[in-house]
């Protein structure tokens, strides 16, 4: 039979329908669950802290605490120094795609041995293994780290970089060959200023970064990096969990910082 005359009124659904096909996954697929807070501003409630030489679970001299509705990396309990105690608290519960955001402000001062590169220095780690499967010398998990970083000195310091401990990940489907990429375009934050973080993990593997409610990252790609020291115990979790899947947890590098406000949106 001879084709049929494709009117305007009959081009104008398929038109609709070429466009959604020709829309990324992700842009069709997410549906996106109520914010819930997972901070409940008055104790560590589901949080397990880990910090290097000590068990999961155990808080060394309290470097965890909650003051003023938020949660406070604080060295008060500390012989005065930091003596390469580095530490992650952990939320319980893993997620695979989500929206995260919370409020922080770096504080001061640092313990007199922080490291140089760690003085107003902090992050929020995600897609990471299990407190768990550290081991128990382990600085660092295998994970993906929104960094914070503070002023230190006069010359600029953008905040907003992305570290990867353990990890790769791409820009633009070409693998980042440095550990720590920073910002173009993220301020330089005075320390002791209320700031705003917010992450995205799409399902399709896309992880935005946001500070103040603008992008400073766009990247994707997250996989464990084979190469890495640590890579050996964190595989077996890293092989049962796919793609972004992982814990999210707050960074104890040796510098004063708080968080409140921490919520999570699941994305379906």
């Amino acid at each position: 039979m001879p084709p049929r005359r494709l009117t305007a009124a009959r081009l104008a659904p398929l038109a609709v329908l070429a466009l959604s096909l020709a829309a990324p996954a992700h842009a069709r697929a997410v549906e996106a669950g109520a914010w819930r807070p997972i901070f409940d501003g008055a104790s560590l409630e589901g949080w397990t802290p880990k910090i290097a030489g000590y068990p999961a679970g155990e808080n060394h001299a309290q470097t965890f605490v909650v003051q003023d509705g938020a949660i406070a990396v604080s060295y008060a309990g500390y012989d005065g120094r930091f003596a390469g105690r580095f530490g992650h608290l952990f939320y319980k519960t893993p997620f695979k795609a989500y929206r995260l955001r919370l409020n922080y402000r770096v504080l001061d001062p640092a313990l007199p041995d922080t490291p140089a590169w760690a003085r107003s220095n902090s992050g929020v780690m995600f897609a990471s293994q299990s407190p768990q499967s550290m081991t128990l010398a382990q600085p660092f998990p295998m994970s993906v780290e929104f960094q914070i970083l503070g002023r230190d000195g006069d010359a600029p310091r953008p905040t907003g970089a992305v570290c990867t401990p353990g990890t790769s990940i791409t820009f633009d489907g070409v693998k980042a060959k440095e550990h720590c990429v920073p910002s173009k375009t993220a301020p330089t934050i005075e320390n002791g200023t209320w700031t705003r973080l917010e992450l995205e993990v799409l399902p399709s593997g896309e992880v935005t970064q946001k500070i103040n409610g603008a992008v400073v990252h766009r990247y994707a790609d997250v996989a464990l990096d084979p190469t890495d020291s640590f890579a050996a115990v964190a595989r077996p979790y890293f092989e049962a969990h796919t793609r972004t899947e992982g814990y999210i947890a707050l960074q104890s590098e040796g510098h004063p910082i708080e968080f409140k406000d921490i919520e999570v949106q699941e994305l379906r």
